[in-house]
């Protein structure tokens, strides 16, 4: 039995070696579903590299903490503003986001008429999304003109759509490219029917959508309101050495630390009691 389990395990090693040794041999990409990448996708900055950010990100910090540094002569409040100013370029990449994302809702119904027009008047697949390039909506018009040339030196259709949801980077936009994906592949004598029924669906969540915001704003003022405040009074008693000296102490920097993290999970903790349910993206 012992030389059973030996011989065993010594031909699972023999395996496990020969397969990392093997020059041919490629792990299979893990797919990423979040982290800098996907949020520098969402804002449709896909061309900047995710340490390009982190960099940023680790620049802002320094120059943000020994500019409070300087100004208060405390190094606790410098390390808070830089820690402050760190996640300025990550609370912009996702204001950017979420107005990328509102105005490609905005779009996308107008966008989807046209599709379903440009197949109802006889052009391919192809041609038909190629056409939104120089037809379709201003502010969708880059990435299916990208889509048509990447088309056009290429011949294939699968890859091209694939390069189009990176660039689109949206939950609607994934609907449309797997809908045309199915139709390409199994043929789709309803898609203009489809097309149609998908832009009045969205037209409609828009106008939904649209209400409920106007109403969660003042939730969502109220919590930038009430987690700045405290920090701006701070801002400006950090040009009087005297008056905030008694950070400097350790208690200081307890009580600052302590105030930093309450405001950071009373603030998300608002954001979640007012957020608005969002669409995940299909097959990204």
């Amino acid at each position: 039995m012992g030389a059973l389990i030996g011989l065993v395990m010594g031909v699972g090693l023999v395996l496990v070696v020969w397969a990392f040794g093997d020059p041919e041999w490629e792990p299979a990409p893990r797919r990423r579903v979040g982290g800098p990448a996907a949020l520098l996708a969402r804002a449709g900055l896909t061309e900047v590299a995710p340490r390009s950010l982190l960099g940023l990100c680790l620049g802002a910090f320094v120059v943000g903490s020994f500019v409070m540094l300087g100004i208060s002569g405390v190094a606790a409040i410098g390390l808070v503003f830089g820690a402050l100013a760190a996640l300025l370029p990550i609370a912009i990449l996702r204001g950017r986001a979420a107005r990328r994302l509102r105005e490609y809702a905005e779009l996308w119904p107008d966008a989807v008429d046209n599709l379903a027009s440009a197949v109802r008047a006889g052009l391919s697949l192809p041609e038909a999304l190629a056409q939104l390039g120089e037809r379709g909506p201003v502010g969708l018009r880059e990435p299916f003109i990208r889509f048509g040339r990447d088309y056009q030196a290429t011949g294939r259709f699968e890859e091209s759509l694939d390069l189009l949801k990176v660039r689109l980077a949206d939950p609607v936009g994934d609907r449309v490219v797997e809908a045309l994906r199915i139709a390409r592949d199994v043929g789709g004598g309803d898609l203009g029917r489809m097309l149609r029924s998908l832009s009045g669906f969205l037209r409609d969540d828009l106008r939904t959508r649209n209400e409920l915001e106007s109403r969660q704003s003042w939730t969502v003022n109220g919590a930038r309101l009430a987690v700045g405040a405290p920090w701006l009074v701070l801002l400006a008693m950090s040009f009087q050495r005297d008056v905030v000296e008694r950070y400097a102490t350790p208690t200081g920097a307890v009580v600052l630390s302590v105030g930093a993290v309450t405001c950071v999970v009373a603030y998300r903790l608002m954001l979640w009691i007012g957020r608005l349910p969002t669409e995940r993206r299909v097959l990204a």
